[in-house]
């Protein structure tokens, strides 16, 4: 079973791949949409998730998404025409970093996928290469609440502080207009769920061939979070707009 695969079967009860409950999303949505007939688009999209909660929010708004898993672009399609949506959402399959667009774009997503841009701020360059004038960057990814391990810092990687993500992210030409730190029940429900999923599934297929290896890797990740990084990592959404004259 490739990574994927894992991937989905860990998000089937907790389709935002991200540590935010839906309330968050909802609220970071509203602030990020103020017309209600934007063009969106997210840089590495998965199953669509954020996107479809802003197309049925708001039956103006179109959508694109990006992604090189086409079991996550799969699972945005069927979920697109469950919903009724399929006619404002158009994907596309290849990396984020390299996807180019005749058009620019309102609002652009990228939670949790700065690792396909090489880090945080390579993944601003990306957003601010598809935004319109005026337009508003959802953007998510991790920081360190406190020191961290060095088995934390091999495992999750180079993270800076809260108030150092921010400032960075400031300096680079951006101006916060709304954020949301994920909560501890935020982070915990995540990481529960996740590995929670995969075991269940492992559980539930016993005979399948990939079973005991998707067993052995929820315990594995169950493991690595609760030993390594639960006490020192976190997680921040920001909404930003651009900074006059940078």
């Amino acid at each position: 079973m490739n990574r994927e695969q894992i991937s989905e079967i860990a998000h089937s009860n907790h389709p935002i791949k991200a540590p935010l409950d839906d309330e968050s999303v909802r609220r970071l949505l509203d602030r990020a949409l103020p017309r209600g007939d934007e063009r969106v688009l997210d840089l590495g999209c998965g199953s669509g998730e954020w996107l479809l909660r802003a197309l049925a929010a708001e039956p103006l708004v179109r959508a694109e998404g990006v992604d090189i898993s086409p079991e996550g672009l799969a699972l945005a399609g069927k979920a697109a025409r469950e919903r009724g949506v399929e006619e404002r959402l158009t994907l596309h399959r290849t990396e984020a970093a390299a996807f180019t667009s005749p058009h620019p774009f309102d609002l652009v997503l990228s939670v949790g996928s700065t690792h396909a841009f090489g880090g945080l701020l390579p993944t601003l360059a990306a957003a601010r290469a598809h935004l319109a004038p005026g337009g508003r960057v959802i953007i998510g990814d991790g920081f360190w609440e406190r020191t961290p391990s060095p088995e934390a810092v091999d495992m999750l990687g180079e993270f800076a502080d809260l108030a150092t993500t921010v400032d960075r992210i400031a300096a680079d030409g951006w101006t916060p207009v709304e954020g949301h730190v994920s909560s501890r029940a935020e982070l915990d429900a995540y990481e529960w769920s996740n590995w929670g999923s995969l075991a269940s599934w492992a559980l539930d297929h016993p005979d399948d061939p990939d079973s005991s290896q998707v067993l052995a890797t929820a315990g594995t990740r169950r493991s690595e979070w609760l030993r390594t990084y639960r006490e020192t990592w976190g997680f921040v959404t920001l909404v930003l707009r651009r900074t006059p004259g940078r």
